[in-house]
Formats: structure tokens, sequence, C-alpha cells
């Protein structure tokens, strides 16, 4: 697969298209496979955070998920071809889940919102098998409980909201006694969008790469989170050794 690295973390040059060609293969594997959708946040925690690094190098599937990143890669003279958003990306999967009868298991969120979110998964794809909803946490001692609810539920595909890098850890952390499932993804705040509690910024903004500067509008306690961003960009302009333009 073609890939390149952005800052030590590995991105796969992939499009939709290519990305759910890719999970109809792991499905059909059967074995599990984690899938992470990089964005500009991850790139800046794994700088100083080794272990979350190593786990997203060892991702089955890295999807760039953010504009950052396409601009980071066209910047260090390795473009991408197109912006896979992880929201986009997991509405995909779910269309795939429900042609090929495949179970999914939201797991994370608040209390009661990733049960919201299979609800408008199920309005959307009425087809669709929802093994179980759980929020859970990815704390230690629940682990033991809430693996065995993934595997109970059979479930051959897991979303899991606690947010990067908990989820991630989590999943890698778990992923040996996952009995049956072959698709494991982090969706940091999907369930979220998905449930109504958080809208989504409308398409042009996405487009214009402006989702983030809505989200921050529209939940001011996210600006310690969004400085991440000038960083990132900060920290390739450093690396590519070129001048702002």
């Amino acid at each position: 697969m073609d890939s390149i690295e952005i800052l030590g973390v590995r991105v796969d040059n992939v499009t939709y298209a290519d990305a759910l060609a890719r999970v109809e293969e792991f499905l059909r594997a059967g074995t599990f496979h984690q899938i992470a959708t990089v964005n500009p946040e991850f790139v800046v925690i794994a700088q100083t955070h080794t272990e979350f690094r190593r786990v997203l190098n060892a991702c089955a599937l890295n999807v760039p998920d953010g504009v950052g990143l396409l601009w980071a890669a066209r910047r260090l003279g390795t473009p991408l071809r197109e912006r896979v958003a992880g929201q986009d990306l997991v509405d995909r999967i779910c269309a795939l889940a429900a042609e090929r009868g495949d179970k999914v298991f939201l797991l994370g969120a608040r209390e009661g919102i990733a049960a919201r979110a299979a609800e408008e998964l199920k309005r959307r794809y009425p087809r669709l098998e929802i093994g179980d909803c759980y929020a859970g946490s990815p704390a230690r001692e629940e682990e033991d409980e809430i693996v065995a609810r993934v595997n109970a539920s059979g479930a051959r595909i897991l979303f899991v909201a606690y947010g990067p890098p908990k989820q991630e850890l989590w999943i890698a952390r778990v992923a040996s006694r996952l009995n049956y499932v072959a698709v494991a993804m982090g969706v940091g705040g999907t369930f979220d969008t998905l449930a109504g509690v958080v809208p989504r910024a409308p398409k042009w903004m996405r487009d214009a790469g402006f989702e983030w500067t809505y989200r921050l509008l529209r939940e001011p306690r996210r600006i310690k989170r969004q400085w991440r961003i000038p960083y990132f960009m900060w920290l390739v302009i450093k690396s590519s050794g070129q001048k702002v333009k």
C-alpha cells in the first residue's frame, strides 16, 4: 500500500474507495485489523507519546483525516490523493456492514449516546445489525467486562469513541482477546454527531478545511486541543526547512 510519513507517523495514501475496499478485505480475511483516522492532533500527540506513535504505525490502515495532513503532504513533496474523514468512513463502513450482514458494536461516549447513534445508523441502514452499545471507559479495570460484552455480541466491526489516544491504545491493548472482531476503529466524537448532540459543520466548511473552526465556535472549551493545529503546521514547516509561502 502506498504510504507516506508525516513527522514520524505513517499515513496511507488512500481514497474513500480504497479504504472501503481494504475494510472489505479485512472482513473477508476474518483476522483482527485496527484502523486509525490520523489527523494533525494525532501527529502532535505522537511526537511525545511513543506508545501512541508505535500503535499508529502498527495499524493495518491509517486514513488521512484532515485537510492539515493534505497540506503537510504537499509541503513535504509527497501529496495525498484525498481526505478520508473518520465520520464519513464510519457511515460507509456501516453501509457495507448492512450489505454483508456483519454486526457492529458501538463502544464509548457518554451514557446513552452510543444507543442514540445506533438508532440513527439503523434509520439510514435498516438492515444494519447492531450487536450492542455500551459506554464503559478505557480504564483497565473495566477491560474484562467490556471484552466479554463485545465477544458475546458476535460483532465483527467495533467502533470505539474514547478520543485519542485512549481509544487507539485501548484497541491495541485488547486486540488479542477479541474473538470475532475483524475491524476496530477509534471514532472520537462521531457518536455525538450521529446522536445529534453535536451538530456537524456544513459541508462547504468541511470541504474548505474549516470544520475545526466550526467546532471551536460551537465548543469554545476545545481551545486547548485546537492549539495543536498551528503547532502541527509549525512542526511541518520546521521539518521541511521551508519558509511559509
